[in-house]
Parts: structure tokens; sequence; C-alpha cells
């Protein structure tokens, strides 16, 4: 962000204010001063940050299959369709965060991990950013799910992931995303840097 470009758009904190503070969110109500000298109010959440994994199974002879998740998530009471992904523990990479939740959510490991980008889920009212990985290469173990995660693990195809998007069957922002950014790599207008998992 250039300040010097944007400052008839940037809104400078003046005081801030605690409201709740959990075991992983908190949040907070600032003043800040808006571009035109007025005042107002900013209510948002202060979140560690999390990864999304794209895994691509691939078997001989048959169409890449993506590894994806059915999971019930409470704040909107509905059973929903994702790619794996989770938060980031205390100094954790984005890398290392990434191969645990593959390996802890699905039982997965992926010999190949590429970065595809980031993306900030709910600008308006979090600071949540999710970085997105692409994995290749598995190989499937035990899953190793946390107390009280109940998930079923399936696979489709880039093709049926598509068309469950497009039907609205799949509403997870992340997911959607993570939609774009595998067009991007099957279609070839994307290539990514590949790196083992021992980097």
């Amino acid at each position: 962000m250039n300040d010097q470009v944007d400052a008839h758009l940037i809104e400078t904190k003046l005081k801030s204010q605690a409201l709740f503070s959990g075991a992983f969110l908190h949040a907070f109500r600032d003043t800040v001063a808006l571009p035109d000298g007025t005042e107002a109010f900013r209510e948002y959440v202060i979140h560690p940050g999390a990864v999304m994994i794209i895994p691509m199974l691939e078997l001989p002879g048959q169409p890449l299959q993506l590894v994806m998740e059915r999971q019930f998530r409470y704040p909107v009471q509905q059973v929903m369709i994702e790619f794996p992904a989770g938060k980031l523990d205390p100094k954790e990479s984005t890398l290392a965060c990434a191969q645990r939740e593959l390996l802890e959510e699905t039982g997965y490991r992926a010999k190949q991990w590429a970065r595809a980008g980031v993306m900030h889920p709910v600008i308006s009212y979090s600071t949540e950013f999710i970085e997105i990985w692409f994995a290749k290469e598995l190989t499937l173990g035990e899953s190793q799910l946390d107390p009280g995660e109940f998930l079923e693990v399936f696979t489709q195809t880039p093709a049926q992931l598509q068309k469950a998007c497009l039907a609205g069957e799949i509403t997870d922002g992340k997911t959607l995303t993570g939609m774009f950014w595998l067009q991007s790599l099957l279609s070839g207008e994307r290539s990514f840097e590949w790196v083992s998992a021992s980097t």
C-alpha cells in the first residue's frame, strides 16, 4: 500500500477498546479518523491466519481426483463441502501448517507442495488471511482428528467440483477461490514452484 497515493482512502486508528478475548479470536472496537477528518467506529476480529490445501490425488489410469471434506459448520448450521483447511499455530509456517492439517484431517501426506496465493475472506470485519497450497504425490495413512472434530473425507474430479460450485452446492468462499486457482493450474495459465515436503 502506498500511503501517499492512498491518503484519500486511509483511516487512522485513534483508540482501541477490547470487546472479547476468546480461545483464538479477539474482538475490538476502534475509533478511527476518516479521510475527511470525521470519526467513526470499526469493530473487527483478530484471527491468527489459516491455510487451505488443494490435494490432488493422481492414480494410474484414472482421472485426477481432489481430496475434499464434508463438515458441519456451527455458525451457518450446515454441512459444508470444503477443501482441507486449518488455522496457524503460534510461530508455525504456512507450509508446516498445510502439511499438518492435511495429515490430521485426511490422513494424506504429500511429497510435493506449491503455494498458490493468499486470500482475505472477510475484509470488512476480520484480519483473517488464508494461504492456499497445492499438494500432490499423495500417500494415505491414518487421520489424526482433534478431539471434538468430526468430518467426512471424499474425492471428486475437478469437473465434478466445478459443477457443484456452479450449482450452488458449494458456497464456502475459500473452496470457491481454490477452484479458481485449480483452473489456472490445470489450464496451464499459471505455473507454480513445487517444493518437496522436507523443505
